[in-house]
């Protein structure tokens, strides 16, 4: 499986990914992100699983903020390298359910529905293990993660359309009993040609995740809609969850 997920985010695959001030890559979305990071951080050791390109480790470590990644992808590395050296940003190449990173960190952190490409539950319940046995006691381990519009599944349809735009439409078809979805993206160029992107979850329910933390020995901390500590509600999109190392002794 991480082989299977290692080969999809290839060469092309991380260039597209890569939106530098646009997209996921916005300073309006990395910003938040990054000051919240950094204040959980409070001046610790940082581990980002499935660093990516660096779209938050590198603005972070800009912070001052000590910040190792862990990524399978060797192409979304070489990327990552052309903003920050190894010295700056070193990096483990591994799958972030089982790598390791040495020493011990204050914050190990998840970020962008990433966890999701993990799509099997015992490969969801051994990352939170793995975040664990990287933290000192009383570190914390983030994740952020989107929240489903199942509720607006009409019945005998498996399909919901999140993105109808000129020259973009993005649609996502549901597969319950195994709780994936497949992700759908196309875009379509100035002559009508067509490109299709895809990507396979597993999605999470935000009970499911607080028992898999409690399986990896650790507590719900807070939970918010955004970066900025807004409300999760029953309508939320998303949701910034904390969870906490418990202190020995």
């Amino acid at each position: 499986m991480a082989r299977v997920r290692q080969e999809i985010w290839d060469e092309e695959t991380a260039r597209r990914y890569d939106t530098p001030g646009t997209g996921m890559f916005a300073p309006e979305v990395v910003e938040p992100a990054v000051d919240r990071l950094a204040e959980l951080a409070g001046g610790g050791r940082v581990l980002e699983f499935a660093v990516g390109t660096g779209r938050v480790a590198v603005p972070l470590a800009a912070r001052g903020v000590s910040v190792t990644g862990i990524e399978l992808s060797p192409a979304m590395i070489a990327r990552l390298r052309t903003k920050a050296s190894a010295a700056e940003v070193p990096v483990i190449t591994g799958d972030m359910a089982t790598a390791t990173a040495p020493g011990r960190y204050s914050l190990v952190y998840l970020v962008y529905n990433t966890i999701s490409n993990l799509l099997t539950q015992e490969a969801q319940i051994a990352c939170f293990r793995n975040a664990a046995r990287h933290l000192e006691p009383g570190g914390r381990f983030v994740l952020e993660l989107g929240v489903l519009e199942l509720r607006t599944l009409p019945p005998g349809r498996d399909a919901t359309v999140w993105r109808n735009e000129p020259g973009r439409i993005g649609l996502d078809t549901y597969d319950v009993v195994q709780q994936h979805l497949v992700s759908h993206h196309f875009s379509f160029d100035e002559d009508g040609q067509a490109r299709l992107a895809r990507s396979t979850h597993r999605y999470i329910w935000p009970a499911e995740l607080d028992l898999m933390a409690r399986l990896a020995g650790l507590v719900l901390e807070s939970r918010h809609a955004d970066w900025v500590g807004g409300e999760f509600t029953a309508e939320s999109g998303s949701h910034v969850s904390v969870y906490r190392l418990p202190a020995s002794g």
